[in-house]
């Protein structure tokens, strides 16, 4: 080992706290991005090897009964590939007898054979035997939570007629990775199922036999996919068709992309905060340890080595720092990553959702870092070079003093002498002092984000479950049934209060942009279920125009006074243009809002209902369930109580796991950035605490000299750090907006304490290090260093 090596590992150790806090400020910052980018690997590569697998569809469309014949036309539309057609159903299932009624879609399988498309995966069990009447194969979901296995029953009203069915197996479907009830935000698997039928089966239950409701196909090379849907609507037009949509208003797929675009958002927002402040803390620690080591500098070149064997032996020490800290950040980056596979396996059903690793992501994590060594060290190393050895070999020349800005502000007399010799320390290192509150200042943001994230899902629960949807049950029909349906509700036992709604499928078109969404028909002063802004403004549902969601508006570039042109996809498919009365910003959702008699008007069918919202004495009553589901047509029966409890459980862990690491994270910052500076702070001024301390000045005296400085920089950069987590959150509330629904950007006033508290404890850990070094402090072998 050379002298220079042997050198390096004297200093390293020496400095092995300071080492130790920047290597895993680093580790931190990499940490964030391997897990970011192997998360985002390991569900892109699911969803492509799935799709693959299923040959997922690209075109979707669904109709009211279908002739058979009109599917070979189907196959004859230019960049139509294959052509499927099945039956597709909401229909009541029960597990055994007496159970309560759960929601389940219900879907065809050829009577013969596997799809062409939307393959399904076998977890357990066997595929439907051909010709089997009451055999189903049940989503894994729905298996799971519920504690299904194959050869078990349960009891499903098809058409209004009850029948028991045999499980046969348990399946995942590349159409249901993310498998949610309409109207639902997250999947709730104890009560909601996806259940596959043979063909003949589900047609003889539903009157189908020869026909067809629901169509998927896949796209031919160079298709032009608005071309295939444009002449796929207008052949499904005739028979009560909605509109046909691509796989990117798919609602699976559209969620689980949105999700794996948050994974590229996190890799690019979070990591280089870390790298910054690793570059900042690295530079200060070089700077430090050159200037400190001057007279060696100037030895080693009177003795004959150069200037780059020198610099590289400086370089070496930042290398060493961040290839130490970048492999801690690798191994801290795969437990991080598996944790977040895992824990989507609770929202996606992938037949393999595996945690990846590409060979190219530690490449990257070890190349940021050595990069932000280099830029740590170039500034402090660069200074080896200009220095001369005879120079080298006096002390550096004192700083020059001049009047300055505390000397001419009065007050600051007033003073005692300690708190002006603190003052003026931090004034006369300006650059290092800002550098040290923008390190302390930037660790703010990153607990403040995660603590965010808790008050962000709390006020949206409190919003939808409190201010919006008020309803303990909500009875869904099959199709639109006259307004009396409500009336009869209203008389069952039990049932304090009851309001009605209508929901259509429309296609809304506003210039060149359309989407396809619905109109919710609403009383004039709903109650049990409100039209509820983000501010928690109330807005009522109008009958001289349509109240849009924002998301909906912003897509179609529309504002209040503006018209909108609507094609109504169910009954006589009028195509009518209503003015935009209002815009609600609402969290959860899009879609459109009327007033029901208004639509009622639209529609030109008779005062017509399809779902109603009641207030129970006691919604748990298992009477009043059987009175509901015992009605006809009635589909489903939606559970306000069950509803919140299943988001939280399913949100909370997720929630949880990110915030308590990357709280973690920001700790280990706030302490890499505090206990660095107070070291470099007690390194440069020993021989002024040694002196003072000969003087007559006890521990406790001087400490508060050295400790008063880092007391003045939390008090500015803690106020200066919520300050930008505040803005911080307003972007990436931002950046995580998707169609479905808007995070707010809410930070409640615990998490605004809590953030600064845990930044001030911080500082507290890394105070009580620095007073254990001044309680140590060598005066005799401080004071016989040359100052």
């Amino acid at each position: 080992m050379s002298m220079l090596d042997r050198k390096l590992v004297r200093d390293l150790a020496r400095m092995r706290g300071q080492v130790a806090s920047i290597a895993l400020v680093l580790a931190c910052g990499v940490a964030v991005l391997v897990a970011a980018i192997s998360t985002y690997q390991s569900l892109l590569a699911s969803q492509e090897a799935f799709y693959a697998q299923a040959r997922f569809a690209s075109v979707f469309a669904s109709a009211r009964r279908v002739p058979d014949f009109v599917a070979a036309r189907m196959a004859d539309i230019p960049g139509i590939g294959v052509v499927e057609t099945r039956i597709g159903e909401d229909v009541t299932i029960t597990l055994g007898d007496g159970g309560e009624p759960l929601a389940a879609h219900v879907l065809s399988l050829p009577d013969t054979g596997a799809p062409q498309l939307n393959r399904l995966h076998l977890r357990e069990g066997a595929m439907i035997a051909p010709g089997a009447a009451n055999e189903v194969l049940v989503s894994e979901g729905f298996a799971a939570a519920n504690h299904l296995r194959p050869g078990e029953r349960i009891n499903a009203i098809l058409n209004g007629r009850r029948q028991a069915l045999r499980v046969a197996g348990v399946a995942l479907s590349a159409e249901y990775v993310f498998a949610t009830r309409p109207g639902d935000p997250i999947p709730d698997d104890r009560r909601y199922a996806v259940l596959w039928m043979r063909h003949a089966a589900l047609a003889a239950a539903f009157d189908m036999e020869g026909g067809f409701n629901d169509v998927v196909a896949s796209l031919a090379p160079g298709a032009s996919l608005p071309a295939v849907l444009a002449a796929m609507d207008d052949l499904l037009e005739p028979y009560g068709g909605l509109v046909a949509y691509g796989r990117a208003d798919q609602s699976s797929h559209r969620f689980l992309t949105d999700e794996i675009g948050e994974q590229r958002t996190m890799a690019v927002t979070i990591p280089p905060v870390f790298l910054a402040v690793s570059i900042f803390l690295l530079h200060g620690l070089l700077d430090r340890l050159i200037r400190a080591q001057r007279e060696q500098i100037a030895a080693l070149k009177a003795l004959g080595y150069g200037d780059r064997a020198i610099v590289w032996h400086y370089v070496k020490f930042a290398l060493i720092i961040v290839v130490l800290g970048a492999v801690l950040g690798m191994l801290a980056g795969l437990w991080f990553g598996r944790m977040m596979v895992e824990t989507y396996t609770r929202f996606f059903r992938f037949p393999h959702l595996a945690f990846q690793l590409a060979p190219w992501v530690p490449a990257l994590a070890i190349g940021l870092g050595v990069l932000a060594g280099v830029a740590g060290a170039v500034g402090a190393v660069s200074s080896v070079a200009r220095l001369a050895p005879a120079e080298a070999m006096r002390p550096a020349a004192p700083r020059a003093h001049r009047r300055g800005l505390l000397d001419r502000l009065r007050w600051i007399g007033g003073l005692a002498t300690r708190q002006r010799m603190v003052l003026r320390s931090l004034v006369d290192r300006p650059l290092r002092t800002a550098l040290t509150i923008a390190g302390i200042a930037l660790a703010v943001p990153i607990i403040l984000v995660t603590l965010f994230w808790q008050d962000a899902l709390d006020f949206m629960i409190d919003v939808q479950f409190a201010a919006v949807e008020r309803a303990d049950l909500v009875v869904g029909f099959t199709t639109a049934v006259p307004c009396r349906a409500e009336r009869e509700i209203a008389k069952l036992p039990g049932v304090l209060m009851t309001e009605a709604y209508r929901v259509v499928p429309v296609r809304l078109r506003a210039g060149h942009r359309d989407d396809r969404t619905s109109i919710t028909g609403m009383p004039a002063h709903p109650v049990l279920r409100r039209l509820v802004g983000a501010d928690l403004s109330v807005t009522a549902p109008r009958a001289d125009g349509l109240v849009l969601s924002a998301r909906l508006a912003r897509r179609l570039h529309l504002r209040p006074g503006q018209t909108v042109g609507v094609e109504i996809l169910e009954g006589r498919r009028r195509t009518v243009v209503l003015p935009v009365a209002g815009v609600l910003d609402d969290l959860l959702g899009i879609g459109a809002y009327l007033r029901i008699e208004a639509l009622n008007r639209l529609m030109a069918e008779g005062n017509s209902i399809n779902a109603v919202g009641l207030v129970a004495a006691d919604p748990d009553d298992p009477a009043l369930r059987r009175a509901l589901l015992d009605r006809p047509l009635v589909a489903t029966i939606s559970d306000r109580t069950v509803s919140l409890r299943q988001f939280r459980e399913t949100t909370q862990t997720f929630v949880l796991v990110m915030a308590g690491i990357l709280s973690a994270f920001a700790v280990v910052m706030a302490v890499g950035v505090i206990y660095n500076h107070a070291r470099v702070a007690l390194q440069e001024r020993s021989w002024q605490l040694a002196s003072l301390r000969v003087l007559g000045f006890t521990r406790a005296e001087v400490a508060r000299l050295l400790l008063g400085e880092l007391l003045v920089q939390l008090v500015i950069a803690v106020p200066i750090g919520l300050w930008l987590g505040y803005w911080l959150v307003r972007g990436l509330a931002g950046l995580y907006e998707t169609e479905m629904f808007r995070i707010p950007a809410v930070i409640a006033p615990r998490s605004y304490v809590l953030a600064a508290a845990v930044v001030v404890l911080s500082g507290g850990a890394s105070a009580l290090l620095v007073r254990r070094r001044i309680n140590r402090l060598d005066l005799v072998g401080v004071l016989k260093a040359r100052e």
